[in-house]
Order: C-alpha cells, then sequence, then structure tokens
C-alpha cells in the first residue's frame, strides 16, 4: 500500500510595519541598516525594519541560536548562470551560518509585512495591498497571457482589480521562490484564475521547476497574498502572529 506523502511544514508569520523601533533596528546587519537608511518615506523604512529584523528572528528560533549569529548570502540565479553581475549585491536572501539549510522569502505591502519559512526547499511568498486608483491596464501585457487577461475581462469592474492582484502575488511568489523574482518574466508562468484554487498551468522558461506547489493565503482586509514552494509534497502551512515576538526582541 503506498504512503500518502508527508507534507512540507511551511510556518507563515504575519506583523505590521507599525511594530517598526529602534530595538528591532538593532538586529539587522550593516548591510540591513545601510539599505534601511536609503529609504526617504518613513512608512518604506519601517516595512523593511520589520520584514528583515523578523526574518532574523525566526530563523535563529529555527536554528537554535541568536539573530546576531543568522547570515544571509545573497542569490541571482541570472548571475550564477553566467548574466553580466550588477555592482551591488542583490538576489534572493538565502539563510546561512546556523541557519544553513532554511529557505525563507519576506514580503511586504502597505500595513501587512510577511515572512515564510521552510526547511530544504525553495519557497516564495508575495503579499499585494489590492489598490482601486493603480492602472492595471497599463500592466496586463507585462503581468497577465493572453489567457489570462480574456479571463480577467469577464469579471466586474471591482473583481477585475482584486483579480488582478490575485494574479500578481501568485506570480510573483513563484517567481520569488526559484530566486528570479520579476525579471522571470510574469507571463511566462500561467496560473488559475481568481475563483479558482491556486495552481500553475504552464510555465515556458528554462528554470522552470519541475515540481510546484501554489496556495492563496488569507491576509485580511483589501490584500492579496500567495505561497510557493519547489516541491511535489502537499504544504502544510502554519501561519502565525508575530507580534509577540517582534515587540520581545523590540524592546
Amino acid at each position: 500500500m503506498t504512503r500518502p506523502p508527508t507534507p512540507l511544514p511551511c510556518d507563515v508569520w504575519w506583523a505590521s510595519p507599525a511594530l517598526a523601533g529602534p530595538g528591532l533596528l538593532a538586529l539587522l546587519d550593516g548591510d540591513e541598516r545601510r539599505r534601511h537608511a536609503r529609504y526617504r518615506i518613513p512608512a518604506d523604512r519601517d516595512r523593511y525594519a520589520v520584514a528583515h529584523a523578523l526574518a532574523r528572528i525566526v530563523c535563529a528560533d529555527a536554528a537554535g541560536c541568536t539573530p546576531g549569529d543568522v547570515a544571509f548570502t545573497l542569490r541571482c540565479p541570472r548571475c550564477a548562470a553566467g548574466a553580466k553581475a550588477r555592482r551591488e549585491p542583490h538576489g534572493k536572501p538565502v539563510p546561512a551560518g546556523p541557519a544553513h539549510g532554511w529557505e525563507m522569502s519576506i514580503s511586504h505591502s502597505g500595513e501587512r509585512v510577511v515572512v515564510a519559512l521552510a526547511k530544504g526547499v525553495p519557497i516564495g511568498v508575495d503579499v499585494e495591498l489590492v489598490r482601486a486608483d493603480r492602472d492595471i491596464d497599463g500592466l496586463l501585457d507585462y503581468a497577465l497571457t493572453d489567457a489570462e487577461r480574456a479571463d480577467l475581462a469577464t469579471a466586474g469592474p471591482e473583481g477585475r482589480t482584486a483579480g488582478f492582484y490575485t494574479y500578481w502575488a501568485r506570480k510573483e511568489a513563484l517567481l520569488k521562490a526559484t530566486g528570479e523574482g520579476l525579471a522571470g518574466g510574469l507571463t511566462s508562468v500561467s496560473v488559475t484564475g481568481p475563483t479558482e484554487p491556486a495552481d500553475v498551468l504552464a510555465w515556458d522558461s528554462p528554470s522552470a521547476p519541475p515540481h510546484v506547489r501554489l496556495t492563496d493565503l488569507a491576509a485580511d482586509g483589501p490584500y492579496r497574498a500567495a505561497l510557493a514552494a519547489l516541491t511535489a509534497e502537499p504544504l502544510d502551512v502554519r501561519v502565525h502572529d508575530a507580534a509577540p515576538l517582534l515587540t520581545a526582541a523590540g524592546r
């Protein structure tokens, strides 16, 4: 008798940028603090500080070390494949040091910050604030395939806007899992429509993974979010409120 596959545990922490403070900033390394200082808008600085401090906290907890012992290397598959490297370090943050072997992904939008963590399997997470004032018509060709645009055209104005962000969050989560990010091209991957369970229909890219799992996340309020993992195993998604962790660390 064939046993069902063992689900892959994947932990997801939600937080608010309102939890930002000097205590969290002190957890970041020198490079992260320099990037934080480049943001001119306070809200952007707060989202960055909360996201990256939370990433260090959850990686440290998983690895059994302190946040200061956690290191991240930036992995860019295009540079690894021989593309002309940029001077500025870039790419997907990959836990190193005591947290080596864990995979992590960060996203933030509006008042939502999310960090996802799994063991040994690349993951990607994305959250998007649904904005009715954004010109999504100017982004349709960039983000959606012909079939996806046709599907979205059948929705009413309100459903059309929310549906667009559902598509975007699903696709960006997938591209973040591979490490390519938006450079991988949103139209290279085709996913199910916003009213259907999240799934990958096609992936037209040399770097397309052989196996992938995709699921929507409940982000509360006017947000759409998704989680992707490059695995054939089903996902055991465990959702947490990060406020207690961040509050304790920021004291």
